[in-house]
């Protein structure tokens, strides 16, 4: 935790939230030099699983605080915007550095300006809004920047009132500038964008009263709404939401007790602000919501704690809740707006990532292919069929690869061993003698899926260790693993890749996968060495075109 004033509370604070953040691991908070923020974040680049910066006017300037005792005259405040600037444009070149070690949240100023210059304080003077500007282009700087996130001003006044956030006398005696609320709110916060919660994958959304206002079956097609002169603007803000939500490559579905016919007639009403193609699949019956919630999961391949349902109906969401107790349920407030609103919020909460990759855009694309390649073959596809397929796979080199990271730390079903790394330790693994790590990308006739595995480790001598194996559902079916075994062979030239294997509760496909070379008491050992030649023996015929832009050598 690296700040310029003497820590005290705050660290005390973040400690707490850590401990209810991560309360089964073990961890320590290390703060820095008081008055030292930009050595504190250079020294802090040496090691350590993530980074809380917090700034106040007085690291980039004394004369912005308190504590000092030079003056607020014009010529004074004339010399403090060039120093301003350039203090920023230090802290941006060591907070980018710091930045590549580990992850970093970074907190701007918080506390108000003191009473600077000559106007009175309902005024804003030239001075003040030139000095924001030099802070605004500097923390626009570093938050576009990799492994730099910053803690969001106005969801902080939200829990900290801004005109109780000083205590002067604290200040002064001590060089801790917070209130105790506001030492809370820091923390929590700063923690929160430090180590954000995974995202869920996808939301089940009802219909009546919750897509739009009105009941489909009483008031028709043209009768719903969800638009200002309906008076059912509310709906229109979900809707925005969902659109959104997919365009990252959240996956949508719904589920209805509704008439099938009329669903997708107002489905395809032109003044929908949720496209239909976005949307999938849609369950519209009569029978129990946990049913069509069910058949939904199925068609996704997640897990119920993946996703969440959203419902005006509190019995619906109670049943639904019942079947799949770890699925967040959360209810449509349909007739109160604000209540619209704070779900908005929560759901932007559950679903926010840091970025939006292709290979978000291409997963709803994908499980429509997906579910037609199951209509076309069998869940073990054929030769033939898989020889129709046209299929390409791609291996690249990947060490600084933010999908292959979210890859890992996502995956369950074809999973080697269920291990997760903080982004911190997930650098580590390519600072070992002869480490590689390789993404897949794959696409056939159907589309692309984009990068849907990874593997990595490092030789060891005349054979591979593998510690990192994971794939994508959406490429089971495909031989994606035979052809990924065959090139590692071929690349490396080793006779025996050894797996670190763990068997999980979840990762039943990549066990019935290795069920194809080992027997069931060797699957117990939690090393599993596959011969070149065990492997050529129990391999299917493939037809993958394959590009390797990725070599062994690379690393090795």
């Amino acid at each position: 935790m690296l700040c310029g004033f003497t820590p005290l509370h705050l660290e005390i604070f973040v400690k707490a939230c850590l401990r209810l953040r991560f309360p089964d691991d073990a961890f320590a908070v290390q703060t820095g030099l008081y008055d030292d923020l930009d050595g504190n974040i250079q020294r802090a680049s040496q090691g350590g699983e993530g980074a809380i910066v917090v700034i106040e006017w007085s690291d980039l300037d004394p004369r912005l605080g308190y504590r000092s005792s030079a003056g607020w005259d014009a010529q004074t405040l004339d010399d403090v915007l060039p120093q301003v600037d350039d203090k920023c444009r230090r802290l941006e070149e060591h907070l980018v550095a710091l930045g590549r070690a580990m992850p970093v949240a970074v907190v701007e100023p918080t506390l108000a300006l003191p009473p600077l210059t000559y106007l009175p304080p309902d005024q804003t003077s030239a001075f003040e809004l030139r000095l924001g500007g030099i802070l605004i282009g500097f923390l626009e700087r570093v938050c576009s920047r990799k492994g730099i996130r910053l803690l969001n001003a106005a969801t902080l006044a939200a829990t900290s009132d801004p005109a109780a956030r000083l205590d002067v006398k604290m200040d002064l005696a001590t060089g801790f500038p917070y209130s105790l609320r506001h030492t809370d709110a820091v923390a929590q916060g700063s923690v929160s964008c430090l180590f954000p919660q995974a995202p869920k994958k996808g939301l089940i959304t009802d219909l009546d009263n919750t897509l739009w206002k009105g009941i489909l079956g009483d008031v028709g097609v043209d009768g719903v709404a969800w638009s200002l002169e309906g008076g059912a603007q509310a709906h229109a803000l979900y809707q925005k939401t969902l659109a959104s939500l997919a365009e990252s490559g959240i996956l949508l579905a719904i589920a209805s007790k509704n008439d099938a016919d009329s669903v997708d007639a107002a489905l395809r009403r032109t003044d929908l602000l949720l496209a239909p193609d976005q949307i999938f699949p849609v369950e519209v019956s009569w029978g129990a919501k946990s049913e069509a919630v069910g058949r939904i999961l199925k068609t996704w391949n997640i897990g119920a704690d993946s996703v969440v349902f959203v419902d005006d109906s509190p019995m619906e969401l109670a049943e639904v809740s019942e079947k799949y107790p770890d699925m967040e349920c959360l209810q449509f407030p349909s007739d109160d707006p604000a209540g619209i609103l704070s779900l908005i919020k929560q759901v932007r909460t559950r679903f926010g990532k840091d970025a939006v990759r292709e290979e978000d855009r291409l997963r709803l694309e994908s499980l429509r292919a997906g579910a037609t390649l199951q209509e076309e073959a069998s869940t073990e596809a054929s030769p033939d069929f898989l020889s129709r397929l046209n299929a390409e796979v791609t291996l690249e080199c990947s060490e600084d690869d933010e999908r292959a990271f979210e890859l890992v730390n996502k995956t369950n079903q074809f999973n080697l061993n269920g291990v997760r790394y903080s982004e911190a330790e997930w650098k580590s693994q390519f600072q070992r003698p002869g480490a590689f790590l390789t993404t897949i990308s794959y696409k056939d006739r159907f589309g692309p899926l984009g990068r849907i595995a990874v593997v990595g480790g490092y030789r060891q001598n005349e054979r591979l260790l593998v510690d990192i194996w994971v794939m994508s559902c959406r490429a089971f079916s495909r031989h994606i693993e035979f052809q990924l075994l065959k090139q590692l062979f071929a690349e490396s030239g080793v006779s025996v890749i050894r797996f670190r294997f763990t068997p999980t509760e979840r990762n039943g496909p990549l066990q019935s996968f290795f069920g194809r070379f080992f027997s069931a008491d060797r699957m117990t050992a939690r090393e599993l060495d596959l011969s070149a030649e065990v492997f050529a023996a129990s391999c299917p015929p493939l037809f993958h075109k394959v590009t390797n832009t990725w070599t062994m050598s690379e690393k090795s």
